[in-house]
């Protein structure tokens, strides 16, 4: 942990003694893809005004759209979306959030380079990446105020998931720590709090978890709803390893296991079975196709 002052909003805050349970007031997020549009969602369910940043009017209108009809689902089911959400082009707007979550793609120079936007359009905020397997670190280092970059790792659909991954880097002030914990109360949510080290706890335990169900297919164990099937029914989980690849994408599961294999060991290296699909292009349930058809 840093030893440094703190000196973020958030871990001013904390100084006063345990957080409370709720979110910041002004929330930016930066990226309006899945990940983003859910995390934008559930911060104005919580009452946060949101300002969501994407770079190009196509992706404001498809990030509109995608937070429209999901917050219209809420809504369906009698929840209350009580803040608002703005899409805008203008990282400049940033300027007024005092917690911008980074939730671009899992590429480690191009998060580097949002970071680095978001430092510099959002110089008091406290910074959130939703990194789920890069490290907080390496992230950091862009950064001219390390100790304001935290790990909050969501997990989709964001609305509807119990968890979020808080992960605390070298730098990362104690204060916010405590911050991040309470917006995540705030959020009606649960933090499980890890430190900085390669796939985290849920990433590292999914993947593996995973990477074995794809070497049982490959192996002609059984096929892939049978595999999910003993885990679901066997062991209780909401949904198989193989159906979980499925949602969250083979390309994505890839990058990880590709990460996790050099950072921790040929235990994870990803199986021909894997690769072989990615080259395809059969990604899960965003293209129609990965170990089952959608």
């Amino acid at each position: 942990m840093s030893e440094s002052t703190p000196d973020t909003p958030a871990a001013d805050a904390a100084a006063a003694g345990t957080p409370a349970a709720r979110v910041p007031e002004a929330v930016g997020v930066y990226g309006g893809g899945r990940m983003g549009a859910g995390i934008a969602h559930a911060f104005a369910t919580a009452g946060a005004r949101v300002i969501v940043i994407e770079n190009t009017e196509d992706t404001v209108a498809a990030a509109r759209e995608r937070i429209e009809a999901s917050v219209e689902k809420s809504k369906s089911k009698g929840i209350d979306v009580p803040g608002t959400v703005e899409v805008v082009r203008d990282p400049t707007m940033l300027d007024q959030a005092l917690l911008v979550v980074e939730a671009v793609p899992e590429v480690l120079e191009l998060k580097q380079e949002i970071l680095a936007a978001i430092a510099k359009h959002a110089p008091a905020a406290s910074i959130g990446t939703n990194t789920s397997a890069l490290s907080i670190d390496e992230l950091a280092a862009a950064l001219p105020r390390p100790q304001a970059l935290i790990g909050l790792h969501f997990f989709n659909p964001v609305p509807v998931s119990e968890l979020v991954e808080v992960v605390v880097g070298t730098h990362t002030d104690p204060g916010l720590v405590e911050v991040a914990k309470g917006w995540i109360a705030g959020l009606s949510k649960t933090a499980i709090t890890v430190k900085d080290s390669p796939g985290f706890a849920s990433s590292r335990l999914g993947v593996a978890l995973a990477l074995e169900a794809m070497r049982m297919v490959e192996e002609g164990v059984a096929e892939p709803a049978d595999i999910d099937r003993a885990m679901t029914l066997g062991y209780r989980h909401p949904a198989g390893p193989l159906k979980t690849t499925d949602i969250v994408g083979l390309d994505v599961r890839l990058g990880i296991a590709e990460h996790l294999a050099a950072e921790v060991g040929e235990r994870f290296a990803p199986p021909q079975i894997l690769k072989d699909k990615v080259a395809a292009g059969e990604l899960g349930r965003k293209s129609g196709q990965g170990f089952y058809a959608w």
